[in-house]
């Protein structure tokens, strides 16, 4: 993403950086060949001027990209579904572009495998319902399947199983063209939107994505809208064996007494329900599912701020008969054009925005590397936190509704769905941002105090009752949602995650709060019933253990834990076991499937950096391991200032979508390297050193 925003504050850190640059190059100069390039070392040495070196750049390259308003946003990559689906929105809207097709299916083919399938992340295995969409999006653009990149996609969907092979959200999508059966397609009855909050399958005990996706899907499931598409687009060539509607029901499990079963039978009965002229509630359950999509239209960047369910909003629109002029249709298309980024002959797109998430992590890691807490970059990027913070109660209130809105969201607009990560990871920048000097929280402005005690009210009335903390709801924990016929998405639940919660104990150290709060004493146990065998932890939004296990480590230091149990060390023992030989650690998508080993794949920036936190926070400071790892960095670091990595380190629905964030490579190094100073000098690489010299801090600093 280009930018041409001039370096904000960059004065504040160009005399700073003139002044210690001739003797921090002499001392790379020296450190560099035989500390940063040896990767085969046991044990390397680490420079500290070359230390605050990188960190200084890394601030830079920051401050040359923040927004005029005081945010930061980088680029949200995903999969190519995106760019597939929306060309099949575009198509059943009738609003044919033939340039923007083929500058989607442009970017499309990049993704594409050279042995002829589509993979979900980079480096994947063949993904049949990523490959249907994209075969089916390229027929769409007029490409006639006798070409040879169709004729190798062609090949490898029949390998892996054909059109029937897809998920149910993908025969949705193709059923809505004709080219898959409606009865292959699991009911999603719209009444569900009248059943009351006691009863066990109301919509508010499902997440709050799959909420959000549902609801409109199952209006289109109750109208089977129908859009024509040319002959030549047709996949009767995607069934193994020919396209047959007896092999297109939901497949049954072998044992006959399953969950599974028990709800294909209700979808039998459901789909009987579904032909019978008599519907008594099906008007007024589709009349209230639209009223329930209009209201969270309003301070929202599109429903639920996310690419699906803006898509599925449309469409649902569309199947009650609202106009294209309809305000709620002409809001959700110019949020979705908002996401396209296009470049050449290339448009791509993403899922959704995430200012908010950058923003605060951006302050935690230039606070704490040094950069001043009242500079104008982070007090600016302050003030832009406080004005994003909800006011109007949403979904999350139905599971609390006594409790005033508190929370921050992901995206630049998103009232209805908060979330807990991101306002903990604000709260976490605002207390930098006020309380630079360790002061209580409650000596911030008083602006600024009332919007943290709101924040902090609000993640604690959203802890669950297994002591974790889950992201958009509290106790979304319904187990039997994961067997429904629609449920492959791998997405209906949203529990407690340790991710999340090992940040809300680190959140806890900065508000004065520690272990003998009830609330933290629940989180803990928690965290430990989680911890696997081998001393690691799961991670459910960043790829994977190796950010799991980082985030607890740093969690437990922050709240006090004792990180010489055994129990802890095991971890520290198992990054140990895991770093790559060239220095760093890397961890692919596949993690999540399993059998597949945990932390397996190339180097990353990011997922170094959280392994090096986890072992700093652990108390790992002399082994070889951490030092090999902080070389890594060192070295990796370009002349730009910033880290290069092309993996998906984002997670979005474990085994189903992956993220890249495009600044996860460059503030989580930082951070690391921030940590690194600290730990092993006691100052922040800014802060003033008792007994030396500005000019002799650069002397005799080496660990």
């Amino acid at each position: 993403m280009p930018y041409s925003h001039p370096s904000v504050d960059g004065d504040l850190l160009n005399t700073r950086l003139e002044q210690e640059e001739a003797s921090v190059l002499h001392q790379a100069a020296i450190a560099t060949p035989a500390l940063l390039r040896s990767h085969t070392q046991t044990t390397q040495s680490v420079s500290l001027a070359a230390v605050r070196h990188a960190i200084r750049t890394a601030q830079h390259w920051l401050l040359d990209r923040q927004e005029d308003d005081g945010y930061w946003v980088a680029e949200l990559e995903g999969d190519s579904i995106l760019e597939s689906e929306y060309i099949l929105l575009l198509q059943f809207l009738g609003r044919r572009d033939e340039e923007k097709f083929r500058k989607l299916t442009n970017y499309i083919r990049r993704w594409q495998h050279p042995d002829g399938y589509w993979p979900i992340y980079p480096g994947g295995p063949p993904d049949v319902s990523a490959s249907v969409k994209a075969y089916f999006a390229c027929k769409l653009a007029g490409y006639t399947g006798n070409e040879p990149f169709m004729r190798r996609a062609r090949k490898a969907i029949l390998a892996q199983g054909g059109v029937t092979g897809c998920n149910t959200f993908t025969k949705l999508y193709l059923s809505m063209f004709g080219q898959y059966e409606w009865s292959g397609v699991p009911t999603i009855p719209p009444e569900a939107v009248l059943m009351p909050k006691w009863f066990y399958f109301n919509i508010y005990n499902m997440s709050s994505w799959s909420r959000a996706i549902l609801v409109p899907l199952a209006m289109i499931n109750a109208t089977r809208p129908y859009r024509s598409v040319p002959d030549g687009a047709k996949l009767d060539e995607l069934f193994v064996g020919g396209r047959d509607i007896k092999k297109m029901g939901l497949p049954w499990d072998r044992k006959p007494l399953t969950w599974r079963n028990v709800f294909l039978v209700i979808d039998k009965l459901l789909k009987l329900y579904n032909l019978s002229p008599v519907k008594p509630f099906r008007k007024r359950a589709l009349m209230h599912s639209l009223q329930w999509l209009l209201e969270r239209e309003e301070n929202s960047g599109g429903l639920g701020a996310i690419f699906p369910a803006m898509t599925h909003a449309i469409m649902a629109y569309k199947c009650m008969g609202l106009p294209d002029e309809h305000p709620a249709i002409k809001s959700e298309l110019k949020e979705l054009a908002a996401f396209e980024i296009e470049e050449g002959a290339s448009i791509r797109l993403q899922p959704c925005v995430s200012p908010i998430w950058d923003t605060a992590i951006v302050i935690n890691a230039l606070v704490d590397s040094g950069y001043p807490a009242d500079g104008e970059a982070v007090n600016r990027a302050a003030e832009w936190l406080l004005s994003k913070q909800t006011t109007k109660k949403g979904d999350w209130a139905v599971k609390a509704p006594n409790v005033e809105p508190g929370g921050w969201y992901f995206e630049m607009e998103n009232e209805y769905y908060p979330d807990v990560d991101d306002t903990i990871m604000v709260l976490m920048g605002l207390y930098k941002a006020y309380c630079p000097n360790g002061e209580h929280w409650t000596e911030a402005p008083e602006h600024a105090r009332i919007s943290m005690k709101k924040g902090l009210d609000w993640v604690f009335a959203m802890q669950n009752r297994d002591g974790g903390w889950g992201s958009f709801d509290k106790d979304n924990d319904k187990i039997l949602f994961q067997y429904v016929p629609y449920a492959d998405h791998n997405a209906m639940l949203d529990p407690s995650s340790v991710d999340i919660t090992a940040r809300a104990l680190e959140m806890c150290s900065y508000y004065s709060l520690g272990k003998s709060d009830a609330r933290v004493a629940k989180a803990l146990d928690y965290l430990y019933r989680e911890q696997e065998g081998d001393g690691s932890w799961f991670g459910r939004w960043g790829v994977n253990y190796i950010y799991g296990t980082w985030q607890v480590l740093r969690g437990l230091a922050r709240i006090g834990e004792d990180m010489e149990r055994e129990r802890i060390q095991k971890s520290v023992r198992w990054l140990h076991s895991v770093q790559n030989e060239d220095g760093g650690w890397g961890e692919t998508c596949q993690s999540y499937d399993p059998e597949h080993p945990k932390a397996s794949g190339p180097s990353t920036a990011s997922q170094t950096a959280w392994a090096l936190m986890g072992l700093m926070n652990a108390g790992d400071l002399d082994s070889p391991f951490l030092k090999r790892g902080i070389a890594h960095l060192l070295n990796s670091q370009d002349t730009t200032g910033t880290w290069e990595e092309e993996w998906f380190t984002g997670t979005g629905f474990p085994r189903v979508f992956y993220l890249r964030y495009h600044y996860y490579r460059h503030y989580f190094p930082l951070w690391a390297l921030a940590q690194y100073h600290e730990f092993t000098t006691g100052d922040k690489p800014d802060a003033p050193t008792a007994n030396r010299t500005e000019d002799s801090r650069f002397a005799n600093l080496e660990v």
